[in-house]
């Protein structure tokens, strides 16, 4: 499709949508957006009576998109270039009605992206890299990115639960949408939800094939793309290329230790509040034949006043290696040097944090320490050290790494509409392993987000991270502007 008709498209989808909005006014908008990239959807399915009236009375939530990002280094050399890459698109996200306890949602996604990189050099992106697909752009040169980023239905007939089947968001403790780029991480998958037992919800997904960010299609969740996998250009790409994905489980390393290439991802999600102000969660996920993870956390509030809270947390981690480590090694980038056992994955990580609130201010101190055993492999969005020392794209769950961030926030809510400008101010230092290759760093990050007052339904988002390593020219710095608007 030649791209002055994609455009005039996209603006009739505009037009359409926007006087569908001017029509329909609510003093709740109809969908707002999190600071942690989830979207809130106000207007809930309706009911059907007929097949034909889920279409009728179904809902369109609409999206425009713009989201840039400039990444510098102390020192540009033959592997590390500056650059800036853009993204602007939007999504369009169809939610039916609910006739005999089934309904339906789908969700288009566009992005076109900009960037000073040539495709020969589309290897040094950074940040950005998700706002075009990059497998794309080195073979074909097309800097657009449209996907089918969710489809699947949904029964609710069965009580306090739900089952969806098809493509789709799915948000647990090891599997993330992670929209902070122009389109989301999905899976195809079967996912059921429930609330049945007292105080407890509780997730179980079967989860056959994901698709990242800057994919147009799916592609195993735990095999790393080669020569033997692709003729093409690039052919890790096209497959589980993302950043903290084990690079040395390739699509020829497994097939020559007979493991599966397209194994699926089982994931369970735990979150009880039996005791009162106790909140204890737990995970758990397998990968058939290679790798398998459990999670358990424990997080107990103490109200000192209606102004004042201080919760204590702790966080521990297991991983157990059912065969992943003696086919691609203990180091998630492949590498094995200064690692104890280097065909092993089994590893541990503790954390632990003490979050302060007061009023709309809130301290979260973090520790978090992974043992010089083996990396934590989790590469689908979900951050084991999340909540307590992650910062914006920091990977620290290498073996043998210390980290320790402080972190405060104001302004938070869960509403998605931020009247008032939310900050977040964090300073993170990693201390590493430098006998793995690893260095230390202290990283030092800012993040605001608001909905402009005069049009709520426009939120800009600014975040910046300032990155002091031991390592020669390493330093950089990491700034991304983001614009969206909702209808």
């Amino acid at each position: 499709m030649k791209k002055s008709r994609m455009i005039k498209i996209s603006l009739a989808t505009l037009v359409f949508c926007t006087s569908a909005q001017l029509l329909a006014q609510d003093d709740a908008p109809k969908q707002a957006l999190k600071t942690n990239y989830q979207l809130v959807y106000n207007l809930k399915p309706a009911k059907a009576d007929s097949f034909t009236n889920m279409f009728k009375e179904g809902n369109f939530f609409g999206r425009l998109r713009s989201n840039t990002f400039m990444y510098n280094w102390e020192k540009e050399t033959a592997t590390q270039k500056n650059h800036m890459t853009s993204g602007l698109g939007g999504s369009l996200v169809f939610q039916s009605a609910v006739f005999d306890d089934f309904d339906f949602r789908t969700a288009l996604y566009y992005s076109h992206g900009f960037t000073n990189l040539s495709s020969d050099n589309a290897k040094y992106m950074k940040a950005g890299a998700d706002v075009l697909s990059r497998f794309d752009y080195s073979n074909t040169g097309s800097q657009d990115l449209g996907v089918l980023g969710q489809a699947y239905i949904r029964y609710s007939g069965i009580q306090d639960s739900d089952i969806k089947v098809g493509r789709q968001l799915v948000e647990t403790f090891y599997t993330k949408s992670n929209d902070t780029k122009m389109i989301p991480n999905t899976f195809d998958a079967v996912v059921f939800d429930t609330k049945l037992l007292p105080k407890t919800s509780l997730t179980v997904g079967y989860l056959a094939k994901e698709k990242l960010r800057n994919h147009t299609d799916s592609h195993s969740v735990l095999m790393y793309g080669d020569a033997n996998s692709s003729s093409s250009t690039n052919p890790a790409w096209d497959e589980n290329d993302d950043s903290a994905m084990h690079k040395g489980l390739t699509y020829t390393a497994l097939k020559a230790a007979g493991k599966p290439t397209d194994a699926p991802l089982i994931v369970v999600d735990v979150h009880n509040k039996s005791i009162e102000n106790l909140n204890i969660d737990a995970a758990y996920y397998n990968v058939p034949e290679l790798i398998s993870q459990a999670m358990i956390e424990g997080n107990y509030k103490v109200a000192i006043n209606s102004d004042w809270s201080v919760t204590p947390g702790v966080r521990y981690i297991k991983q157990f290696d059912d065969g992943a480590g003696a086919v691609g090694g203990a180091a998630y980038d492949g590498t094995t040097t200064g690692y104890k056992d280097p065909t092993s994955l089994d590893s541990q990580m503790l954390a632990a944090r003490l979050v302060t609130k007061y009023k709309k201010f809130q301290l979260n101190l973090g520790y978090s320490h992974v043992f010089d055993e083996a990396d934590l492999i989790t590469p689908w969005r979900g951050f084991p050290t999340a909540g307590y020392t992650r910062s914006m794209a920091r990977y620290n769950w290498i073996a043998n790494t210390k980290s320790y961030r402080a972190e405060l926030s104001i302004n938070g809510n869960k509403t998605g509409v931020y009247k008032d400008v939310f900050m977040q101010l964090s300073v993170l230092h990693t201390d590493a392993d430098e006998s793995k290759g690893q260095f230390d760093e202290n990283f030092y990050y800012a993040g605001f987000t608001q909905n402009l007052p005069m049009m709520p339904e426009l939120q800009w988002r600014f975040r910046i991270g300032y990155a002091d390593t031991k390592k020669v020219n390493a330093d950089n710095t990491d700034t991304r502007f983001e614009l969206n608007y909702l209808f």
